[in-house]
C-alpha cells in the first residue's frame, strides 16, 4: 500500500538513480549541479512569460530523454502545483489591469481575473514546475554514493552527515507509515475525512515517532558495529567533468548572462 501516488516515493527515485542508465545518468553530478543553480537563477530573473515557457519546456524534454515516466511527474505535480495555487491565486485576483470575464460577486466586492493576474499565475507555476521538474531530474539519475560525496564537499560537516542520514530514513519513515496504514485499512478503518478520523491519525503519529526513535536507535549501533566514525561520505567520489561539460554548464550561465544584459539594457 503506497502512502500516495502524488508525493515522490524516495524508494522508485533510488531505483531510477541505481539501476537505470539513461543519457542523464552519465552525466557529471557535478555538472547537474552546476545546471540546477542555473536554472534557478533564470527563473529568478527573467520576467517575460515565453522565455519562462521555453525554459520549462526545455526541462520537461530534458526530463524525457533521461527515460523517466511522464505519467509519474504528472501525479507528483501535485505538491508544487498546490504551492503555486496558494501564493499566485490570490495575486491573480489582485491584480489590476482588464477583466478576462466579468467579475465574480463576493461579499468584499466584485472579484475578476485580469490578464496581468493570468500571466502572472502562468510566470509562477513556469518558475515552481521547471525547478520541480530538474530536480526530480537530477534525484532520479544520481546514484546515492555520488549524492553523498556531493552533499560532504558542500556542506560542513555534521550538517552533511545529518542530510544524508535523514534520507535513508526517510525509507524507514515510509515503510512504518504503510505498515500502519494497512492495519487500520485491514480493521475496517477509514482515513477520507480528516477531522471524524483525528484520533486515528493522532495514534499513527505517535506510533510512527515511537518506532522510528526505536529504529534510529537501532541504525546507529548496527553502523557503529559495522565501523562508523561519523563519516558516510568516503563511500563515494566524483571525478571533475569533462571539459564539454564544463563548456555546457558556461554556456547555461552565459546564456542567462546575456539575457540579463540584454533585459536592462546594458547590451543594445
Amino acid at each position: 500500500m503506497s502512502l500516495s501516488s502524488h508525493v515522490p516515493d524516495p524508494r522508485l527515485v533510488t531505483a531510477y538513480a541505481e539501476h537505470c542508465d539513461g543519457p542523464l545518468h552519465r552525466v557529471n553530478p557535478w555538472t547537474k549541479l552546476a545546471v540546477v543553480g542555473a536554472l534557478v537563477l533564470a527563473v529568478t530573473v527573467v520576467t517575460e512569460l515565453a522565455v519562462l515557457a521555453a525554459v520549462y519546456a526545455s526541462t520537461l524534454a530534458v526530463y524525457g530523454v533521461a527515460g523517466l515516466p511522464y505519467r509519474r511527474l504528472a501525479a507528483w505535480y501535485t505538491l508544487p502545483a498546490l504551492f503555486v495555487v496558494s501564493v499566485a491565486g490570490p495575486l491573480a485576483f489582485l491584480e489590476p489591469g482588464t477583466p478576462i470575464a466579468g467579475a465574480v460577486a463576493t461579499p468584499v466586492g466584485g472579484l475578476s481575473v485580469t490578464w496581468a493576474g493570468a500571466t502572472l499565475f502562468a510566470e509562477l507555476a513556469c518558475r515552481s514546475l521547471t525547478v520541480a521538474t530538474f530536480a526530480l531530474t537530477a534525484a532520479m539519475t544520481t546514484r546515492y554514493a555520488d549524492v553523498a560525496h556531493l552533499l560532504g564537499q558542500l556542506l560542513p560537516r555534521p550538517v552533511d552527515q545529518v542530510a544524508l542520514l535523514t534520507y535513508r530514513f526517510t525509507f524507514v519513515m515510509v515503510e512504518t507509515l504503510e505498515e500502519l496504514l494497512k492495519a487500520v485499512v485491514s480493521r475496517g478503518g477509514t482515513l477520507t475525512e480528516f477531522w471524524r478520523e483525528r484520533r486515528v491519525y493522532a495514534r499513527i503519529l505517535g506510533t510512527t515517532l515511537l518506532t522510528a526513535i526505536e529504529r534510529s536507535e537501532r541504525l546507529v549501533k548496527s553502523m557503529e558495529a559495522r565501523g562508523y566514525d561519523g563519516d558516510i561520505t568516503v563511500y563515494g567520489h566524483v571525478s571533475r567533468p569533462p571539459a564539454t561539460e564544463l563548456l555546457a554548464a558556461a554556456g547555461c550561465y552565459a546564456v542567462v548572462g546575456g539575457y540579463v544584459l540584454l533585459d536592462t539594457g546594458v547590451v543594445a
